[in-house]
C-alpha cells in the first residue's frame, strides 16, 4: 500500500500525462477540487480533451447555470466555460485525453 497527499499535486490533478503524478497516462487526467464560496476560473477552453465534472458537494456555476451535489457537466472541446463556487464546493473532474497545455483563456 502507497499513500499520498492531495496537497501534494497541482490544483489537485493527480493522475495524467504531467508530473507530479500517482500514474502517468496520456489517456486521462483526474482530480479532486476544493473551492472555496466566490472562487472563480475566467472563460476558457480545451482544444483537444473533454472535461467531466461532478460535483460531490456544494453549488457551482458553469457558464451561469447552477449546478449541485450530484449533477455531472461534460464540456466538449472547443466549448468556452466560465466556473464560479456560488458555495463552498468539493468537484470530481476527468479530463480525456491528457495534453498538457490543452487549456486556453479565451
Amino acid at each position: 500500500m502507497k499513500e499520498y497527499q492531495l496537497d501534494n499535486f497541482t490544483n489537485g490533478w493527480f493522475v495524467g500525462n504531467f508530473d507530479p503524478s500517482i500514474f502517468i497516462t496520456d489517456q486521462f487526467e483526474v482530480s479532486v477540487k476544493y473551492f472555496q464560496k466566490g472562487d472563480r476560473e475566467p472563460l476558457h477552453k480545451q482544444i483537444v480533451a473533454t472535461e467531466l465534472t461532478a460535483v460531490i458537494s456544494g453549488i457551482i456555476q458553469m457558464n451561469s447555470k447552477e449546478f449541485s451535489k450530484g449533477a455531472i457537466i461534460e464540456i466538449e472541446p472547443g466549448e468556452p466555460c466560465e466556473f464560479l463556487s456560488v458555495t463552498d464546493s468539493a468537484l470530481v473532474c476527468l479530463k480525456f485525453p491528457s495534453i498538457p497545455n490543452d487549456k486556453i483563456v479565451v
